[in-house]
């Protein structure tokens, strides 16, 4: 059978989240979610969050963090990276009773006119990974049906951002230059390792998601380019935090 054929639809789960986590209802409502230990340090420096709880994988353990923004509660989780964990991490926040989440992550540009530290907001995902075939039917790019809002919310801030296909993809020491070249031809400036998996577990379970992504490094080049991977400037990253602390607010109060 292949991989395309394996969304059952109506099939029940041999186990869920829900069998071993216990929802808590004054967990937050709205979650923050990022892939980056700076951003969590930086986070943890600026707002006086208390830890709620924790996920474990791999023996690891990653904080759940809860803090009040302009009289609202807000959720902050420091996920695990790649589509399979931060979909297993997904199910257990949405057992534990979160309803509404904001993801940010950096990408690499597909295109060199994107600079790095570009916000780009995904409208749509391809498919190479494995998780979204299990939660939504088969289909070469995943529709970000979120997109619009997000998109709305940055224009009411102010916010530059550009609109954009991403390539989805577990593979990330196979982005060869053929598919590189596909891609682009399709209309994907970006590429990461999240947003197709994240959002086919969304919609199946009729939560919202939302995602935003920076540029970091850039494949579109005789040679791959670093850029300010893993090296982003201290100002950048608090401008990209307080943007998404105040989008999770105002999601937050979205009737």
């Amino acid at each position: 059978m292949s991989i395309v054929d394996t969304f059952d639809c109506c099939g029940k789960e041999i186990i869920r989240a829900s069998d071993f986590i216990e929802k808590t209802d004054s967990f937050p409502k709205s979650m923050i979610v990022v892939f980056s230990a700076k951003f969590c340090s930086l986070f943890l420096s600026k707002h006086n969050a208390t830890e709620i709880g924790r996920l474990t994988a791999g023996g690891q353990k990653y904080p759940i963090y809860q803090f009040e923004y302009k009289g609202v509660q807000l959720g902050f989780y420091s996920s695990i990276i790649g589509g399979a964990g931060a979909s297993g991490a997904l199910e257990e926040l949405i057992a534990l009773g979160a309803e509404k989440f904001l993801y940010f992550g950096s990408c690499g540009a597909l295109d060199k006119e994107i600079a790095e530290g570009n916000l780009l907001v995904p409208v749509a995902a391809y498919r190479d990974e494995g998780v979204s075939y299990h939660y939504a039917k088969p289909s070469d790019y995943l529709e970000i049906k979120s997109a619009s809002r997000l998109a709305k919310i940055f224009d009411d801030l102010g916010v530059p951002y550009t609109t954009t296909k991403t390539w989805t993809t577990d593979a990330f020491y196979r982005e060869t230059e053929r598919n590189l070249a596909l891609r682009k031809q399709e209309g994907c400036g970006v590429v990461e390792m999240e947003c197709a998996s994240i959002m086919s577990v969304g919609q199946f379970r009729q939560k919202e998601i939302y995602q935003f992504l920076y540029a970091a490094d850039c494949l579109d080049g005789s040679s791959w380019d670093k850029r300010m991977l893993g090296n982003m400037p201290a100002d950048l990253r608090e401008r990209i935090l307080v943007v998404a602390i105040e989008t999770a607010y105002r999601l937050h109060n979205d009737k």
